[in-house]
């Protein structure tokens, strides 16, 4: 059933085809054989990558301790934002299901969700679509000086 391939005529194809095999037959054979065996395997879920230095720790001409930060920075930023969504939806749905009393018993919910708001808009608020962890860290050290001339802003940064 199964169709022999017949041999490439054309000249350059065959050339190309010679090459790539040459180039990619000991990079696929090293993958398949040394690494994939010697890899740890994660569910995509539960991937954990390794904490890298905050941007305050790398030196200014430090091109990828920059980019490491400001992936991590985006990271906790994409983590910190589910978190709020979260909290979020657990205020609203505890507002269906107690409705139309709904202010005693989702009041602890409210003030968790308040709280949450509050210090994600602390770290996050204000940058942007393109704030990277350099303008939040700029953004918190502006905070930091004012709050040190005027007092604190609130309870979180006591």
């Amino acid at each position: 059933m199964a169709k022999e391939q017949e041999p490439d005529n054309n000249l350059f194809r065959a050339f190309a085809s010679a090459l790539y095999n040459t180039i990619d037959s000991p990079v696929t054979w090293f993958r398949e054989k040394v690494v994939e065996p010697n890899q740890k395997k994660y569910p995509w879920y539960h991937q954990q990558f390794r904490r890298v230095p905050t941007i305050d720790q790398c030196y200014s001409d430090d091109v990828l301790c920059d980019y490491e930060a400001n992936m991590q920075f985006k990271r906790d930023k994409m983590v910190d934002s589910e978190i709020l969504g979260i909290l979020r939806d657990r205020f609203e749905e505890c507002m269906i299901y107690e409705h139309p009393d709904h202010e005693e018993p989702c009041k602890a919910l409210w003030a968790k969700y308040k709280n949450a708001e509050e210090a994600w808009f602390i770290k996050y608020g204000d940058l942007g679509a393109y704030g990277d962890a350099r303008k939040a860290y700029m953004k918190q050290k502006h905070r930091m000086l004012w709050e040190r001339r005027h007092g604190p802003l609130s309870e979180q940064t006591k």
